[in-house]
């Protein structure tokens, strides 16, 4: 567990916002008969623009910027050249490296209508995501995170993925500790100031269970039922959670009004 100091917190804040931005210009594009490889590429040119470099590019020789998963797909889909339908969802996860540290979210959109069921997913799994950060508190531990996300979670019966996890972040993109989905009260670290955070959420329609893909990246639903994922960067500053990256960008191109981050927002915006 790496802590990091107000000024290192605010650089990662800095590339948090850029995934943010990127994400809200994602949203501005998606539509039926758009590829995610339309998508990706627009991204890298806005990330490059901004003075920053796409943080998945060539990691561990992942292929482009955007990993983007589409209905069944979980997590670390990769772009291509199909066009997106009308009731689909698509996960976009993106991460950003500037001034040495890394910003990484993600968020699931629906393209078109969907249907009540996929839509109710997509709500459970964010909510899940902003009650597993309000258990991000200094004197908490890590299980607790998983816990309050899980206890959510099986009200709805839902499959929560077990295999894939968030993480620490800073100057690399995947620190430790890992922080699951699910898990027992008082169990893990000791959550303190300066610890920085993915939180994120990977919640399936049916089974839990996933498979990968013979590209060796794509999981998917072992059931072929819809996944949603939803990511924010959270630091813990004067003993609260602070969030660090913001879904406002995506709500403006929506036309979406929320007050969901408005608890998160102490120590930034006041």
């Amino acid at each position: 567990m790496i802590l990091k100091d107000i000024d290192e917190i605010k650089k990662i804040r800095e590339s948090a916002q850029l995934v943010s931005k990127t994400l809200g210009l994602m949203a501005n594009e998606i539509k039926p008969g758009v590829t995610s490889l339309y998508l990706d590429k627009i991204a890298e040119e806005f990330i490059l623009d901004n003075k920053a470099e796409p943080g998945f590019k060539g990691y561990d020789n992942f292929p482009n910027t955007l990993c983007v998963s589409i209905n069944n797909e979980v997590v670390h889909g990769i772009p291509c050249d199909t066009p997106l339908k009308n009731g689909d969802i698509i996960s976009i996860d993106c991460g950003v490296l500037k001034n040495g540290f890394y910003g990484d979210h993600a968020y699931t959109f629906s393209v078109g209508e969907v249907s009540k069921e996929v839509q109710e997913l997509l709500d459970v799994t964010k909510k899940s995501l902003y009650i597993g950060i309000e258990s991000m508190k200094e004197g908490n531990r890590i299980g607790d995170i998983g816990y309050a996300i899980e206890n959510y979670i099986k009200i709805h019966g839902y499959g929560i993925v077990r295999e894939l996890v968030g993480h620490g972040l800073g100057q690399s993109l995947h620190e430790l500790p890992e922080v699951p989905n699910y898990g027992k009260k008082g169990t893990g670290k000791i959550i303190k100031n300066g610890l920085v955070l993915a939180i994120e959420p990977m919640i399936n329609l049916g089974t839990e269970k996933i498979k990968i893909n013979d590209d060796g990246w794509t999981f998917v639903t072992a059931d072929s039922l819809q996944s949603a994922h939803f990511e924010h960067n959270i630091a813990v500053i004067d003993s609260k959670p602070e969030l660090l990256s913001t879904y406002k960008y995506i709500y403006q191109a929506l036309g979406i009004e929320s007050d969901e981050e408005d608890k998160f927002n102490n120590f930034f915006n006041r």
